[in-house]
């Protein structure tokens, strides 16, 4: 048919194929006549239409007229009524249909019930019966829908069966917008089995992508009791369950007695209860009524109360504060009772639900509390607690930079405060991220300069406190150990070289000065380049001024033996080994030999250009801040025995409270040294923990005193000789003690490591020094001096040499009678290493040690031994022994509650029980020994709190509880020695060790006693449940410290027999959960402030974690550590050993906080390539 009408008759016309191929576009194959007749047309001229074999292109037919029929469209004339009912007809025809049939064989989806999706997605080729049936109703339907331009399959009568289908030319935008067909055009289908035809299936296999119908089994995850859920559920208030009990009786019942069937009510029957087996509130419902509202509320009556309660304790508080706005412990107390009402349901609660939010709710807790502090710091201004309590509680709110701010704010109010200076500078010192070694050096010098001003009387507005000038000293040796664990060891040692010139070399004209003019007038002496304390020839501020002012020193030639080159190590000796390694070992190299500040030789015409390393030099303006004033005496001596202690002496002196654990870095404090061989003499070198400076040894090195290298055994030589003749008495006593034990120290070290060569010429220096010592005149009669001379003489091996000292010292001192502390010391000394030369209670060395301690009573001149001692001697020496000690304890300063006493009785005493004990030992037995000490306890416990003594009384022999925790040591001592040389069972030691630390929780002396006998036991209920209770009643951390010691030994103790050369074999011991539990109490301690800042227990807590293999969470601990202790040293040089391959970052994080690198990675690379 012609695409136009017009030219029908060209396209029909019987031409050449030339012109009908020219014209071949003017046809279309698909048009048909019937398109462009008149709409109006009955339904069956369009069913022959179809019939004669026109193509359907659409499955409802659209008519398409062309432009020619537009005059002959049918007006639409049709109303809205007749529309919807010929609808509604074809609608309902349409559902019939479908009831008929039922949905298409052929096509899977499901049926769908919008008319437009019905239109697109018919298919032709639903049943040819239904197009055969004739029917009055299709053909009305098919003239209904002719009408509206549309046209149903089922509806047309005549179809061949070749034609039922149909070509959809229009394109669906869905197949290029979509990755897949619309499921509901894919046919449904269901597949039996897994496999395929035609495959091998135990060679081949298919997997097919759909997801499969099987339902997998559910694996539901057992909730453990450390998980979020359980720990929300444990830490619900329980039901409080109880019954109508009878008012207890005062007489004591023997049993639970059982209500007899008496007693039983019975049951009542009614028609709703025929067996009288209902309850009430059962019967009630029955019924159809709800319980009386008493009843209805009473099972919250016991939250009713508990809301009532701490309703009322709340309006108590409130009243109080409002009456008394002053007291401030009521203040804090209010705010500790909010953690109570927290914890307790429904006070706050709005609604049902809203308790449990609130109940854990931490920031509202914070919040109130805050409230509370703001107005109680309305009402007292000028309170510091209240003020430092809102400074800790708002560390969880504001940024560190506001917190610093505020910290400022309140210190500039509080100038005075020596306690507000020390939280403040170790707040500042926590804060990473604003840490600085620099910044906080210089915020040192700040603190002690205003302490100073104040002290001085410059700041007016602000009075000095009392105990001003032991608080600055303290924090002076807080800022020395401070820049020693951050590397900086010159500027330390400088310090304390200042400090000894500016306290005791000060001349007379610039003492009347405040501290400030003191300051500028040691400028030129510091910087004039004389001779400073530790070096050759110094003679002091005060002798250079004076000459200064006579007009100069006269300049003599250098020495040549002062030209001699130190002999230093070779820092790089193997360069095969990792770069890691060759750094830390050279690192540390530097580290010991470069603690001393470098100065220029002017023998050797040195200049400050001629440094290699400027951080060795140190300036004016680095100490003159940090510079102070002592005038007390006993202060001056501490800081000479501190100086002493910083270089690695060994001193009686503890370290002030409040910076012990934060320079506490080192595990020296579990070395036991020979305390196990001879617990009776050995020597305790007492070094706290803490490292002397020039050491950053790795963790498990065991701390001896080898001493320094030649420079610095020569420093130390130097300071002596110069402090020495500025005390006299016991002073100066304990200077040439400390000395004498100091080279005492490195011969036991000679002794442990068998070096003989090095003990020989050890052993002669010592000796050299004790006999130099001893012909100073003052020191001729120094009995505490002979008797280290002794000691060092039976060390060395030389007993009969030793013997002759001591019984030549004794019959100098005279018969004094037990009245000279001194006398019973040495004879106490003595008697103990006879008894530990022969452990045999009964043999010669007994009966030497017995007449020691018998002639010791007597009247007459001191006689060497010859032969046992009669028993007469020993009874009458028992009696003396019983007078004295009576006398002692029935002085009036032991029954007094007086924190001190006087020296004398004191030392008398500790001496005297101390020689009673071990006299009864060897006469008597262990018992008579143990009754001593238990007379002596329960006269003196009364003199000591149950918290044990405070850090002050713990250092100084003068307070009785300094005397009963000597008396201790003695007892535990005394009992260990016993079981060693007899069989004695385990609990008397444990019982007067616990005994011991709960008196004195921070001695370290007794804790290593109590690890080392609970590591030998099999069950560890027992030593838990101790340190658990030391722990919570205790501030001190050393119950920490040494718990987790105790649980790292129980550990190594099991892993040893878990293995055998190093293999595993299979176990009968469970490891029973000892990684966490050390991990528990790790988390555990540093949860304290103290805990938390303390560098030794960050450092074992990275080394267990690493030993155990845990290298992720090691690091995450390492950054943990940096956060509370960014500056220490040894932090990062165990990281460096721990992970090798962070150690260009961990480089370059000490570069950014300014701890001191002594080999850049630079000049590292520079040497390896020479």
């Amino acid at each position: 048919m012609a695409l136009f009408p017009a030219f029908a008759g060209i396209s029909g016309a019987p031409d050449g194929g030339s012109a009908r191929k020219e014209l071949d576009w003017l046809s279309n194959p698909s048009f048909c006549v019937g398109a462009i007749t008149s709409l109006s047309q009955q339904p069956e001229e369009v069913t022959a239409l179809v019939s004669e074999g026109s193509p359907l292109t659409r499955s409802p037919l659209k008519s398409e007229p062309s432009d020619e029929s537009d005059s002959n469209k049918k007006p639409k004339q049709t109303s809205r009524k007749k529309k919807k009912e010929k609808k509604r007809k074809r609608k309902h025809h349409h559902k019939k249909i479908k009831r008929k049939h039922g949905q298409t064989s052929s096509s899977g989806s499901e049926p769908d019930s919008e008319p437009d999706k019905d239109k697109n997605s018919r298919s032709i080729g639903d049943s040819k019966k239904e197009s055969e049936k004739p029917s009055r109703e299709d053909n009305a339907a098919a003239a209904a829908a002719i009408g509206h331009r549309l046209v149903w399959l089922e509806d047309i009568q005549a179809l061949n069966g070749g034609e039922t289908f149909r070509t959809d030319k229009k394109p669906d935008p869905a197949n290029w917008e979509y990755k897949s067909l619309y499921r509901g055009d894919i046919a449904r289908y269901k597949r039996k089995g897994d496999s395929c035809l035609g495959i091998n299936p135990k060679k081949q296999c298919i997997s097919w992508e759909g997801a499969s119908t099987e339902k997998k089994p559910s694996h539901k995850h057992v909730e453990r009791y450390f998980t979020k859920k359980s720990v929300v559920l444990m830490n619900m208030d329980g039901v409080a369950v109880g019954g109508k009990n009878e008012p207890p009786s005062s007489e004591p019942i023997s049993f639970i007695p059982v209500k007899g069937l008496d007693e039983v009510v019975p049951p009542v029957t009614t028609w709703l209860n025929p067996l009288g087996i209902y309850d009430q509130s059962t019967t009630q419902w029955l019924q159809g009524q709800g319980p009386s509202e008493p009843e209805s509320k009473q099972p919250d009556s016991q939250t009713d109360r508990e809301s009532a309660l701490l309703k009322a304790k709340v309006e108590e508080f409130n009243r109080r504060v409002r009456e008394n706005p002053r007291d401030i412990q009521l203040w804090m107390a209010f705010v500790a009772f909010q953690d109570e009402v927290m914890k307790s349901p429904g006070l706050y609660a709005i609604e049902e639900g809203e308790q449990e939010k609130r109940k854990r709710s931490l920031k509202l807790v914070l919040e109130k509390k805050l409230a509370i502090l703001e107005r109680a710091i309305e009402s007292n201004q000028s309170s510091v607690e209240l003020k430092l309590a809102k400074l800790k509680l708002c560390t969880e709110f504001w940024e560190p930079s506001t917190l610093v701010k505020e910290w400022q704010k309140l210190i500039f109010l509080h100038p005075n405060d020596t306690a507000l200076w020390q939280k403040y500078l170790l707040f500042c010192q926590s804060q990473f991220s604003t840490f600085t070694v620099s910044k906080i050096h210089s915020l040192y010098g700040k603190c002690l300069s205003t302490l100073s001003a104040v002290k001085d009387g410059s700041i007016l507005s602000h009075p000095a406190l009392p105990g001003t000038e032991e608080a600055m000293f303290a924090l002076f040796l807080q800022h020395c150990h401070f820049l020693r664990q951050a590397g900086h060891s010159e500027k330390a040692v400088s310090l304390f070289q200042a400090m000894v010139d500016f306290t005791f070399f000060k001349p007379n004209s610039v003492k009347d000065l405040p501290t400030k003019g003191q300051v500028d007038f040691f400028e030129p002496f510091w910087d004039s380049g004389e001779p400073r304390a530790g070096e050759k020839s110094a003679r002091g501020w005060r002798a250079w001024m004076h000459q200064q002012e006579r007009g100069g020193w006269v300049v003599i030639g250098a020495d040549d033996e002062d030209d001699e080159p130190e002999d230093e190590d070779q820092e790089i000796r193997d360069k095969s080994l990792p770069k890691w390694q060759i750094w830390l070992a050279a690192e540390r190299s530097r580290d010991q030999r470069h603690w001393r500040p470098w100065r220029p030789d002017k023998s050797k015409k040195q200049t400050e250009e001629d440094c290699e390393d400027p951080e060795r030099q140190v300036l004016f303006d680095d100490i003159s801040p940090s510079l102070i004033q002592l005038s007390s005496p006993d202060l001056r001596f501490q800081l000479v025995a501190a100086f002493l202690q910083f270089l690695g002496v060994p001193s009686d002196l503890s370290p002030p409270a409040s910076c012990l654990y934060l320079a506490m870095d080192e595990n020296s404090i579990f070395d036991n040294g020979f305390y196990d061989e001879k617990p009776l003499t050995s020597l305790n070198l007492s070094f706290s923990g803490i490292s002397c400076v020039g050491r950053s040894d790795p963790l498990g090195c065991r701390r001896w005193t080898r001493g320094h290298n030649r420079e610095g055994e020569e420093f130390i030589r130097n300071i002596f000789h110069l402090v020495m003749p500025l005390f006299s008495g016991q002073e100066r006593s304990q200077l040439c003690f400390s000395w004498l034990r100091y080279e005492m120290a490195k011969v036991i070290w000679c002794l442990h490591t068998k070096n003989k060569k090095r003990l020989k010429s050890q052993g002669k220096n010592c000796k050299k020094l004790a006999k130099n010592l001893l012909k100073e005149p003052e020191n001729r009669n120094n009995l505490c001096l002979w008797k280290q001379y002794a000691h060092l003489e039976w060390l060395l091996g030389n007993t009969e040499e030793a013997r002759k000292v001591f019984d030549s010292a004794l019959s100098a001192a005279g018969s004094r009678e037990l009245r000279d502390w001194e006398v019973c010391e040495l004879s106490l000394l003595y008697a103990e290493l006879e008894v530990e030369l022969l452990p045999d209670p009964r043999g010669a060395s007994a009966a030497r040690a017995v007449h020691v301690l018998t002639r010791l009573t007597e009247s007459g001149p001191y006689g060497p031994y010859s032969g046992p001692v009669l028993a007469v001697h020993i009874l009458k020496a028992r009696k003396a022994y019983e007078h004295a000690l009576q006398d002692c304890l029935g002085e009036s300063w032991v029954c007094s509650p007086a924190p001190t006493a006087p020296a004398a009785p004191c030392h008398r005493l500790v001496s005297l029980v101390k020689c009673f004990m071990l006299f009864q030992y060897l006469t008597v037995g262990i018992d008579a020994a143990v009754r001593v000490c238990e007379q002596v306890y329960a006269k003196l416990k009364g003199s000591t709190s149950s918290g044990g003594s405070s850090p002050e009384d713990a250092g100084s022999a003068q307070s009785p509880s300094s005397v009963l925790e000597a008396v201790m040591l003695m007892h535990t001592s005394l009992l260990r020695f016993h079981m060693k040389v007899s069989v004695y069972p385990l609990a008397p030691l444990r019982q007067a060790l616990s005994e011991a630390l709960q008196l004195y929780p921070g001695n370290q002396v007794l804790w290593r006693s109590y690890v080392q006998i609970q590591s030998k036991s099999h069950t560890a209920s027992k030593t838990r449940r101790f340190f658990d209770a030391i722990t919570r009643s205790t501030k001190p951390l050393e119950p920490w410290l040494f718990a987790i010691e105790a649980e790292k030994m129980r550990k190594t103790l099991v892993e040893s027999v878990q293995r055998v050369d190093g293999r595993d074999v299979h176990t009968t011991i469970p490891e029973t959960g000892l990684t966490h539990r050390i991990k528990a109490l790790f988390e555990n301690a540093l949860r304290s402030d103290s805990g938390s800042q303390c560098p030794l227990l960050w450092r074992m807590y990275l080394n267990f974690l690493v030993s155990s293999g845990n290298r992720e969470r090691s690091k995450g601990v390492f950054y943990k550590a940096l956060q509370s202790c960014p500056w220490a040293k040894v932090l990062y040089l165990d990281a460096v050993q721990h992970f090798p391959e962070e150690m260009q970052e961990i480089l370059d994080l000490m570069t950014e906080k300014e701890l001191r690198v002594r080999l850049p990675m630079e000049e590292l690379e520079l040497l390896l390539e020479d």
